[in-house]
């Protein structure tokens, strides 16, 4: 490992949670939180998600909000009975048209919240720990420089809890450690339950895609440093896997945006991989969006 990363992941690794809700309560002082859900078609899962989150609502939590990038399920309406408030992606900054992803819905979540604290948990958790929120805001609260926090853990991918994070092991891990081997120490570098300050969020672009996540990993890292950047283990993450298929669309829109912060030019803007149609074996090439969005701080005057 290199050398700056294995300090890092010496000094600013938190194997287990050593602060109680209550300490973070205390340790708030006027700083708001806001815990942000990103949902398309998650009504199996949603509600949980929310419920788990919900009894820290008007003590840790100022607001928990699902923010839906068009569900044709009743993800709306079981994020809500759950007790979330819920923000059609649409409706946020309506002046601009929406591009498809991930990252475009948490994008539009900051403009859609006022914490000075986000929070970001996955929709499709199964399962889900109410202890994920804490663990995140640790760092962020008690440690002055923290402005990122990232989430690690186990993903069990079958009955063995075994093979998840396929992505990160075979693009985003080598990936960094080529391009960044500063960052070589983050365990979960493409994880989904992160949190930030809104000074950090609002100061970088986003990727519209799955490429959000390691953007705003190196967005960070030039920004604020390693010593900006924590990590917490927390436990087990388990969740709906994506099929193999639709893991190289994924992969690929990591690659460009990593590619694009390291400064390096010629990122994918097509895939081209191969099926099986009668026997034979025939191209099947689709593009691959690695648009960003702009800082949001350029948007909007607070």
């Amino acid at each position: 490992m290199h050398e700056a990363a294995r300090d890092w992941f010496a000094s600013r690794t938190w194997q287990s949670v050593e602060w109680t809700v209550a300490d973070l309560v205390a340790a708030k002082g006027s700083r708001t939180v806001s815990v942000v859900l990103p949902a398309l078609d998650e009504e199996a899962t949603v509600g949980a998600v929310v419920a788990s989150i919900r009894p820290l609502v008007g003590t840790l939590v100022d607001e928990l909000v699902v923010v839906d990038s068009g569900s044709g399920d009743r993800t709306v309406e079981v994020a809500a009975s759950a007790g979330a408030r819920v923000v059609r992606h649409g409706d946020v900054l309506p002046e601009l048209a929406p591009v498809p992803g991930k990252g475009e819905v948490l994008w539009r979540s900051l403009a859609a919240t006022t914490g000075d604290v986000l929070v970001f948990v996955d929709s499709d958790l199964v399962e889900p720990d109410p202890g994920f929120v804490p663990a995140l805001l640790g760092p962020l609260l008690l440690s002055p420089s923290a402005q990122l926090v990232k989430g690690f853990y186990r993903r069990p991918l079958d009955a063995a809890d075994s093979g998840g994070g396929r992505v990160t092991e075979l693009m985003a891990r080598p990936l960094l450690s080529a391009l960044r081997p500063e960052l070589s120490g983050v365990v979960q570098p493409l994880s989904g339950e992160y949190a930030g300050t809104r000074a950090l969020l609002e100061a970088v672009p986003f990727a519209a895609g799955y490429g959000v996540e390691i953007g705003l990993l190196l967005d960070a890292h030039a920004l604020v440093g390693l010593d900006g950047i924590a990590q917490v283990n927390l436990g087990v993450r388990r969740h709906r896997n994506q099929p193999l298929t639709a893991l190289g669309p994924m992969a690929a829109q990591v690659l460009g945006t990593a590619l694009a912060r390291c400064g390096v030019p010629g990122g994918p803007g097509e895939l081209t991989r191969f099926v099986e149609v009668a026997g034979e074996w025939v191209p099947d090439s689709v593009e691959v969006e690695a648009a960003d969005r702009p800082p949001m701080r350029e948007l909007l005057v607070r």
